[in-house]
């Protein structure tokens, strides 16, 4: 054993205790004079392998408390962590309309949940089988957390792929004495989005062993598209609209040189209307499908840990969570062909009907995931000198889902055609009728991990600032992934869904060192390395220098350099075709089909796997300082830049339409595909298809020659290796402990995250929709006597409109072209600023009463009229549940 500092001792108390919250920063001057040769554990900070006795490093880590989770009123860690600065531009959270709406991911620095790899006690999370790339933070129990630890820095060498953007590592308790029961509520402003939270803990310790066991639950309310005035109103024009054929071929080639609503009659029914002056029915998906879905947590969780003698000891960690959620979407949108012999048929030629199956009923789908955790391991010293890890682990992570009535195409073209459906009272027809056309689907997924791991670390030699240590390792881990839709799905005959399936396996076996070299007393280099060799794709390599200089003991200067790599996960190599209605607000479709350039529609779309996919490979770099001006005040400031080549990034509908238009750069594989083609053809490619449409754009009720607009006729959509990305920025942090006497004690933390540049092949992106320059997060806690109050300030800066970047200046001709925005439309943005406020009570009884309400001041959501996701707003950056007041109660024994 070595013998450690005072130093490090109150360091590592102030990191567990809450003193250190948000940010690990160097040891203040004055705990030098207590430099005692008193013996202290070593610790592990993440980034790093080897275990030291200094926790503040070569690379930035802020450290999140368990006061602080405590503090922030959240009921979940994806809650906390999507608030935090390093969430650049936001993320994925539950939604209702998707095929993973019971995920919650994390995307540092905007690089995307796939870049941002989540660890829990230092081994990677398991992969969420439902979306195959990314770790799900909705599967990880807030009340097993002790504190979490943020990487900001690129950590390949140690961890393998995923790491570019960063790393969170999930610390899990490892010590609990006595017992622990909380419960609490929460009710928002909106209609909507209530919480419900309890855990209860126990816990005891001896002088060989200790164990906890614990459970919690949590869960929200769903959250409904008509109980927001910003995603109230959607039209879509799967109502009830027949459109001409162009081609004399069904389902393709459609040009929409007309529409009817069948005799004026069919627009009756609840949810379809018509626009004064338009032969058309047109449907509010709105007024039924749900914004967010219902979700529930239950956990169980527990960890015990036995001394064998003085040399080895053994652990066994356990988790099982379980999540399950409720969506609902509007009724089945349909293209149907009516031949001109149908009794439903009102024209006297061949058509298709833009119909929405009302009867059958909206499509409610539930979830159920099951994610399964456990590993075993031993730790000790093989010699005085060499100590080491082993241990094996198993992620185990299901998830089903079923959707309730979906519709089978070919049987309602079938009824259709021969009239025993009746498409003018939709609603009306027989159940006899209805339930033959309806199915129920589902889904399997599963995604299995198991690792075996052993490291060993040890001296080296002597250096004039101590001992050069040194770690060796290796890894190897068995993937498995499975995606398996129902047969009707495959077969593509159900309306309205979206998916297919998909399934592979793999094996990863990994080599890494790590070693520290003490120069001086007060320099520092780490030199790291890790190989890791993939049995379906290739190997990797990637390297890591960091260096640690602390030229007073005020003051530590600390940069590193690395690469990078991302292997591409086992969904988008194997998944099949699968049809999508994706929201879209692109103006010419919207003329097309509303007569407004303003409206929130669908269009078809089809997801394509790319088996062609290689690695992603990034270079970066940092640099920074920490200054510990007084003992009671600290600073730091990192720098960080990211370069990432052949990157692997999904490209959605609203940027293909948006680059085929002119209006952004395409990347390669994307393509204008013809208005003749069969969509779903992945031999194609990535592109989207239009209609050339005569139109009186001008608006003088004459069509005049060249007047025309391009509608979107359908998109396909996947993953491509597209060009680079390069972001840089800084992230600055100033910590502040007050004594106020008789008065109490008031902490006070800023932190602030600039993103410099966002660069996608060479085009910067920041400042544009989605992308703020700026968030930070300032938070003040007064503790006096038994009482506390909680102050936070969240701000995220102001962005440009989508309305914004198609054009600066609308009197220019060039500003989309023959169509004319409303001027009266903002182009940019606000920033918003939120404030959430705390009070806590420490009852003589060992109890603690919170009271609190985020978003105090009861703000909207940023709001943009053009936003292409239908919500109204950035629902990744922002949230829409107003005022949240929450009481709980903690009791400890």
């Amino acid at each position: 054993m070595t013998n450690k500092t005072m130093i490090a001792k109150a360091v590592k108390y102030a990191l567990y205790s809450g003193f250190a919250a948000s940010m690990a920063v160097a040891a203040p001057a004055s705990f030098a004079a207590e430099e005692e040769a008193e013996e202290a554990e070593t610790v592990v900070v993440t980034g790093s392998r080897l275990k030291r006795t200094d926790v503040e490093g070569a690379l930035p880590v802020t450290v999140i408390s368990r006061e602080d989770l405590d503090m922030s009123g959240d009921v979940s860690v994806a809650d906390f962590l999507r608030n935090t600065t390093f969430n650049s531009f936001g993320s994925f959270r539950p939604q209702s309309g998707s095929s993973a709406q019971s995920f919650a991911e994390l995307s540092l620095r905007g690089l995307g949940g796939g870049r941002s790899l989540i660890l829990i006690d230092g081994r990677r999370g398991p992969v969420a089988p439902q979306v195959g790339s990314a770790q799900d933070l909705n599967s990880i129990p807030l009340a097993a957390v002790e504190r979490i630890e943020i990487l900001s820095d690129g950590a390949s060498a140690i961890y393998g792929t995923d790491a570019i953007g960063g790393v969170v590592n999930i610390i899990t308790r490892k010590d609990f004495d006595g017992v622990e029961f909380r419960i609490g509520a929460s009710e928002p402003s909106r209609e909507g989005g209530s919480t419900d939270e309890g855990s209860i803990i126990f816990g005891a310790s001896g002088d060989r062993g200790s164990a906890y066991l614990g459970a919690s639950w949590n869960s929200r309310e769903i959250v409904f598209q008509r109980d927001r005035e910003w995603s109230s109103g959607g039209i879509s024009s799967y109502g009830n609209n027949y459109q001409s054929l162009a081609t004399t071929t069904a389902f393709t080639g459609l040009s929409g040189v007309q529409n009817w609503t069948p005799n004026g009659e069919g627009c009756d029914s609840v949810g379809m209307f018509t626009i004064p002056g338009q032969n058309l029915c047109f449907y509010d998906f709105t007024a039924l499908a749900a914004d967010e879905a219902e979700l529930e947590n239950h956990s169980i969780f527990g960890r015990a840990q036995y001394q064998i003698n003085d040399d080895w000891s053994t652990f066994f960690n356990a988790t099982n969570s379980r999540v399950k959620s409720f969506g609902r979407y509007a009724p089945t949108p349909l293209i149907v062909f009516v031949p001109a012999s149908s009794p439903n048929n009102y024209v006297g030629e061949d058509v298709l009907l833009r119909h929405r199956s009302l009867g059958t009923g909206t499509r409610d789908t539930n979830t159920d995931q099951n994610m399964y955790a456990v590993e075993w391991g031993f730790e000790g010293f093989v010699t005085d000198a060499v100590e080491m890890e082993f241990g094996i682990r198993r992620n185990d992570y299901k998830y089903d889902e079923f959707g309730r009535n979906y519709v089978v195409t070919p049987l309602m073209n079938q009824a259709i055609a021969d009239g025993s459906y009746d498409i003018l009272d939709p609603a009306g027809n027989p159940d006899s009728v209805l339930n033959g056309l309806k199915a129920t689907i589902n889904r399997e997924s599963s995604s299995i991990i198991d690792e075996v791991y052993v490291n060993s670390q040890f001296d080296l030699f002597d250096m004039d600032g101590g001992a050069a240590r040194m770690l060796v390792g290796g890894e190897y881990r068995k993937e498995k992934y499975e995606d398996q839709y129902d047969s009707l799905s495959e077969g593509g005959v159900i309306g309205g869904s979206a998916g297919n399936s998909a399934g592979g396996g793999r094996d990863v076996t990994a080599v890494y060192f790590e070693t520290l070299l003490p120069v001086l007393d007060n320099l520092e280099v780490n030199v790291a390395g890790r190989y890791d060799d993939y049995s379906d794709f290739g190997d990797n390599f990637a390297p890591k220098v960091s260096v640690r200089f602390q030229p007073t003991d005020d003051v530590t200067m600390r940069a590193s350099w690395g690469e990078g790599f991302r292997a591409p996960s086992l969904d988008i190599l194997t998944a099949q075709p699968a049809f999508s209605a994706d929201g879209t607000t692109d103006p010419e479709t919207c003329l097309f089909l509303s007569g407004s350039i303003s409206c929130q529609t669908q269009t078809d779309a089809y997801v394509l796997a790319n088996p062609n996919l290689g690695a992603e490979n990034s270079d970066q770099f940092g640099f920074g300082v920490v200054w510990q001006a007084t003992d009671d005040l600290s600073m730091s400031v990192d720098y960080y830049n990211i370069q990432l080549e052949d990157q692997i990034s999904a490209i959605g509908t609203g940027e293909i339409v948006a680059c085929l238009r002119g209006l952004a750069p395409c990347p390669n594989g994307v393509s204008e595909l013809p208005a003749t083609a069969t969509p779903g053809d992945a031999s194609l490619g990535l592109g989207a298809a239009f209609q050339t449409v005569p139109y009186d754009v001008d608006g003088n009720g004459t069509i005049e020659p060249g007047e025309e607009i391009n509608p979107i006729l359908f998109v396909q959509r996947g993953f491509i290796n597209r060009g680079e990305i390069e972001t840089s920025g800084l992230d600055f942090n100033v910590k502040h402990r007050y004594d106020m006497g008789g008065a109490g004690v008031l902490s006070t933390n800023l932190q602030v995250g600039y993103v410099e540049k966002y660069e996608l092949n060479g085009e910067d992106f920041v400042g544009l929709p989605g992308v703020p320059d700026m968030r930070a997060n300032l938070s003040n806690v007064w503790s006096i006597g038994d009482f506390g109050v909680v102050w936070n300030i969240n701000h995220i800066a102001e962005t440009k409109s989508t309305n914004g970047t198609f054009c600066e200046d609308f009197s220019d001709p060039s500003c989309i072209p023959d169509v004319s925005y409303d001027t009266t439309v903002r182009l940019q943005n606000p920033s918003w600023t939120t404030h959430d406020l705390q009070v806590n009570y420490n009852t003589p009884w060992d109890g603690m009463i919170s009271l609190g309400a985020n978003n105090i001041t009861d703000e909207d959501p940023v709001l943009d009229p053009y936003e292409g996701g239908g919500r109204g707003y950035d629902f990744g950056l922002y949230d829409g549940y107003g005022r949240i007041v929450y009481l709980r109660y903690t009791q400890r024994f």
